[in-house]
């Protein structure tokens, strides 16, 4: 008879359960300063309405289908906010807009979108413009053009009882032209401007690359079909005691014969003629910014030192936002951050009959206590029943920021645009990890294998891994700057891939792949906002008249808030 080895000691079952369900919560708490974006009424209602629309073309008006996907929650609280997830757009253009394209020269197209979208409850109405990008993508050789656009909306408060409609109005289509060969210009989504007076902000947001890869642009306005069902509604959410069932196809609230669409003559709860009483009704269509600015106290100083001296070129700016992380469906938060730039010097860009072109070249770094970095920030999740999580973490630079600005001036109304795009190689380093209070070692070297990793428009002149945010700067004569500029600062966004990590554990324990399957992959939206910069050599410092640029001592005046 053959003696069985004595088994080796094993831990108690309370011990691995806990250190289980700790490497758990540590993996997924990686990136994860979640932000609540949904309302926490029980219950989700999936949308998919498809429309007709009219659209403009070079050779005329053609007919257009429009198909828009959502999911919005199955009910709503009063002034509780929610924010419809996972939006699509997915417009078909019938074969003659392909011949349209391909006259221009066109072998590829970029497109982001604009849709209009009327927010109504009993009587009052506002706005939002749910905005939405795309990857490029080839011209068909025959059929229809198929283009489909992702990204972020406005989040929305009812702020009475009864049902809130969402109904699709004008739609506006930016396309990025590149002809055989060449990468049409990035066109990112962002969450749009949006008002409940129903103003919306009419910004662009394709163009050509800064380097001037692309071959053209062109915008396509899109008018709901009179014939459309239920006036374009999307979807109704019961706010409130009003229980009625959320349709995506029922009639919409409100008086007789009126639709969940805008009216531009119908007050919204915002005019002076409103009654106060409508006013406490009307929905309330949210910028999605967490507030006002952190004090100066709260932000790593922002100046030049002896170690990195000015020039006459030098400015400063802080810099701050939010990237989605897409398989925990939440964002993470970095706090406001030094930037230090070196502007550079315009040059004429490529002749144009129509616009005067420049292109220029900038770069920049982040600067944190001598470090090419951000601050460290901190990230605190609590899901289920389980003990909180507090994760520590940076982003640093593996090397100099690239920034490609190309403005364009108009020969006839002397209008100017300007399309920006950043270029940061920047890696994330996770330094700390706490479980219930106790420490979890992830070792020192706990980082993404390789930069966040976009899509660049222009591959063959910026190889290599790293991010890639745009941003778009207009401005009209008489009028104040609108969007991005680098001076003046505004909101840049784009699309990353979350790589692999490496190096993560101590004592033989690996958390690569673990901390890689939760968290790594494509399709992560970033939106970050860029304050104002301060001109070291011609520093503007504030006074009756001036908002003001700098402070005394040269760092820059204005904290920006991040937005959603």
């Amino acid at each position: 008879m053959k003696a069985k080895p004595a088994a080796a000691p094993r831990p108690s079952r309370a011990r691995a359960r806990a250190r289980a369900r700790s490497t758990s919560i540590a993996a997924f708490v990686v990136l994860a300063a979640l932000v609540p974006t949904t309302a926490s009424a029980s219950g989700t209602q999936e949308v998919e309405a498809e429309l007709p629309y009219v659209c403009a073309l070079p050779s005329g008006q053609l007919p257009a289908t429009v198909r828009v996907a959502a999911e919005f929650p199955a009910r709503a609280e009063v002034g509780e906010a929610f924010t419809p997830s996972g939006v699509t757009t997915t417009v078909e253009l019938p074969e003659e807009a392909v011949a349209d394209l391909a006259g221009r020269g066109a072998a590829e197209v970029r497109a982001a979108t604009r849709l209009d979208v009327g927010v109504a409850q009993n009587a009052a109405t506002a706005r939002a413009s749910w905005r939405g990008g795309a990857e490029p993508v080839a011209l068909p050789e025959s059929g229809p053009l198929t283009l489909v656009t992702r990204g972020d909306v406005p989040s929305v408060a009812g702020r009475g009882d009864g049902d809130l409609t969402f109904s699709a109005g004008s739609l506006a289509i930016d396309l990025t032209l590149a002809a055989d060969g060449t990468a049409p210009g990035t066109a990112t989504a962002d969450s749009g401007s949006v008002s409940d007076s129903g103003s919306v902000s009419d910004s662009s947001s394709g163009s050509d690359s800064g380097s001037g890869s692309g071959s053209g642009s062109l915008t396509v306005d899109c008018a709901l079909a009179e014939d459309a069902p239920g006036q374009g509604l999307l979807a109704t959410v019961p706010v409130g005691t009003d229980t009625g069932a959320p349709s995506g196809s029922a009639s919409p609230t409100g008086p007789a014969g009126t639709s969940g669409a805008p009216d531009d003559g119908q007050p919204d709860g915002r005019g002076d003629r409103q009654p106060e009483r409508q006013s406490e009704r009307s929905p309330k269509v949210l910028e999605n910014t967490p507030g006002t600015a952190p004090d100066r106290d709260d932000v790593p100083p922002c100046r030049y030192d002896e170690q990195h001296p000015p020039t006459d070129v030098s400015l400063n700016a802080y810099v701050t936002g939010y990237a989605n992380v897409k398989k925990l469906k939440g964002a993470a938060y970095l706090p406001p951050s030094c930037v230090l730039i070196e502007q550079g010097v315009p040059v004429p860009g490529p002749p144009d009959p129509d616009y005067l072109i420049f292109d220029t070249v900038s770069y920049a770094n982040f600067h944190y206590q001598e470090r090419r970095q951000t601050p460290p920030f901190e990230a605190t999740f609590l899901s289920f029943d389980f003990a909180p999580v507090k994760a520590t973490m940076v982003l640093e630079q593996t090397d100099t920021m690239r920034i490609d600005s190309r403005m364009k001036m108009s020969m006839t109304d002397f209008s100017t645009t300007t399309d920006t795009y950043v270029r940061a190689p920047l890696v994330l380093h996770v330094l700390d990890l706490e479980v219930n209070g106790t420490p979890l070692d992830v070792g020192s070297e706990c980082r993404t294998e390789t930069s966040l990793v976009s899509e660049d428009p222009d591959p063959a002149n910026f190889p290599g891994d790293h991010l890639v945010l745009y941003g778009r700067g207009e401005l009209l004569i008489g009028q104040p700057a609108t969007g991005y500029l680098l001076l003046s600062g505004g909101v840049l966004a784009g699309e990353a891939t979350i790589p692999a990590f490496t190096g993560c554990g101590t004592d033989g324990e690996d958390l690569d792949r673990l901390l890689t399957a939760s968290v790594s992959g494509p399709g992560n939206l970033i939106k970050q906002v860029q304050g104002q910069t301060c001109a070291i050599a011609a520093p503007v410092f504030p006074s009756p008249t001036n908002e003001g640029q700098c402070t005394e001592d040269l760092q820059p005046y204005e904290i920006p808030v991040a937005e959603h």
